[in-house]
């Protein structure tokens, strides 16, 4: 049996002779220096200190010697191993400190720039002012009631006290769904109401009135419908707001605390309001509600030197009609009159936005255009 080759010069080995490490480090270093990016550097990392690298080849070829050549051998080549890694590291560091300034710079955002370079959105005056006045009654105690736009007849009609030759039943004034059948409400003991568009937001009051026991406080703010022509002042939909509250002794000097309370509330502290004797089917007694010109405070009233455009002079602005509830609606709605009394109002919230804002035109609030919402903004 032969012994082994102890006589065996690695440095024979082409790959590990002294110069072609030394080669093989020195062109690994420079690749390293010369990269210029993160992405660079990884090609250089797999060509120079990957698995088919000439160092990690070399590597490979230590195996082979005999015991005593692979301690000098190993020693070489791990050396040049060591370097190539820690230049490598050392490139890694400054390319990675040069990527994240770059970044910085380029991706930098000037807060002193103008932000409003798109143009900014607004929510609809209507909206804001309807839930202004909704959050009034609510921190009054009031509740926000809701109803269907589609009502029955009955509800938008017969129990408010509007008997069937009113005018305002007629084609004239109301949108008919679906005609009445047969004759007057129950007549045949079947279900004969016709069904509207509602001419005001009143049934959802009847509603709350079906659904609740005495006391009732709540606010009923909604679209409605009535047959007018699209005009300067008039609007066939229209955002109306109305209140019912029915307690045991309520008057009208609860009713005009409430006005009051809500027109100081909208428009400003000194505001004074007055009622003006009407006629409404579902309320008795009725009134119109004024406020006083929160404009001119009525100092324009026979001073020609001072005209006010908001009141046209008069120093009262109209707001909406009010009273106290009808026996006749309570009893419709199963409250008994004897015990119970109630008052009601209702304006519609284009006629005070044109109040507010001294809007001309009640189209542009329903024509869409943002030049009318924006400069409203973005309040809630």
């Amino acid at each position: 049996m032969s012994a082994p080759n102890k006589s065996y010069d690695p440095v024979e080995v082409e790959a590990l002779k002294p110069e072609e490490i030394e080669r093989a480090r020195n062109e690994a270093l420079d690749a390293v220096s010369a990269a210029a990016d993160l992405e660079a550097l990884r090609e250089v990392k797999a060509a120079h200190a990957g698995d088919r690298s000439p160092l990690a080849l070399a590597n490979r070829e230590i195996g082979a010697l005999p015991p005593h050549a692979k301690a000098e051998a190993g020693k070489r080549v791990g050396q040049a191993r060591g370097a190539v890694n820690q230049a490598f590291k050392k490139r890694q560091e400054v390319l990675e400190a040069e990527r994240d300034e770059r970044v910085l710079a380029e991706e930098a955002v000037d807060v002193t720039l103008p932000y409003d370079r798109l143009p900014a959105g607004a929510r609809h005056p209507l909206t804001t002012l309807s839930e202004r006045i909704e959050d009034v009654f609510v921190a009054m105690g009031y509740e926000v009631a809701e109803g269907p736009e589609a009502e029955a007849e009955w509800l938008n009609f017969d129990a408010l006290n509007i008997p069937p030759d009113h005018p305002a039943r007629t084609m004239q004034d109301t949108f008919f769904v679906k005609g009445r059948q047969g004759g007057a409400a129950g007549e045949d003991g079947g279900d004969v109401s016709g069904v509207v568009l509602r001419t005001h937001t009143s049934p959802v009051q009847i509603r709350s009135l079906l659904d609740r026991e005495p006391p009732v406080y709540v606010i009923c703010p909604g679209r409605v419908f009535r047959t007018d022509e699209l005009d300067a002042t008039h609007t066939p939909v229209f955002t109306q707001v109305e209140l019912l509250a029915v307690d045991e002794g309520l008057t009208m000097a609860d009713l005009k605390g409430t006005l009051d309370h809500m027109v100081r509330s909208l428009f400003g502290e000194d505001i004074e309001t007055r009622l003006r004797p009407n006629y409404f089917p579902f309320t008795e007694p009725s009134a119109e509600m004024d406020m006083v010109c929160y404009v001119c405070h009525g100092e324009s009233v026979g001073n020609p030197d001072r005209p006010c455009r908001t009141c046209s002079s008069e120093g009262w602005i109209e707001l909406g009609g009010c009273g106290m509830v009808n026996p006749r609606v309570l009893t419709a709605c199963g409250v008994d009159p004897e015990r119970y009394s109630g008052f009601a109002f209702g304006f519609g919230i284009e006629r005070m936005l044109m109040f507010r804002h001294n809007v001309e035109d009640m189209r542009d609030m329903v024509e869409g255009d943002v030049r009318f919402t924006r400069p409203f903004g973005m309040e809630i």
